[in-house]
């Protein structure tokens, strides 16, 4: 049952995006996905199972997290011009990935 609701959830989001993104604001399809779902079942995982000071330095860690999203859309931003769009797409990801990984071996090193 839980996997359905899941499901569910997350086929009413797709149909939110495809509904938003045929609307004069279509921009704010934009918006939608970085309403933070995962966040807070993270905060509230981490929050009920380890110190306050964890969760803090989990808080914290995500607003860094920032960093490798604001690297996708530039870099989608940039390419959209230039190739098709799912080369683009691609492209994005792969610049976040990079992205995201410095910062954990940043985050890392710095919390050693």
């Amino acid at each position: 049952m839980d996997l359905i609701l899941k499901a569910t959830l997350g086929a009413a989001v797709v149909v939110i995006l495809a509904a938003l993104a045929k609307t004069r604001n279509y921009y704010i399809a934009g918006l939608v996905p970085l309403f933070p779902t995962f966040a807070l079942i993270a905060h509230y995982i981490v929050g009920k199972g380890r110190s306050i000071d964890d969760l803090k330095t989990t808080i914290v860690f995500g607003m860094w997290s920032i960093i490798p999203y604001f690297i996708y859309l530039a870099t989608l931003y940039l390419m959209v011009d230039r190739m098709r769009l799912e080369a683009s797409l691609a492209v994005a990801a792969v610049a976040w990935l990079m992205a995201a990984t410095v910062l954990v071996s940043v985050w890392v090193r710095l919390q050693a």
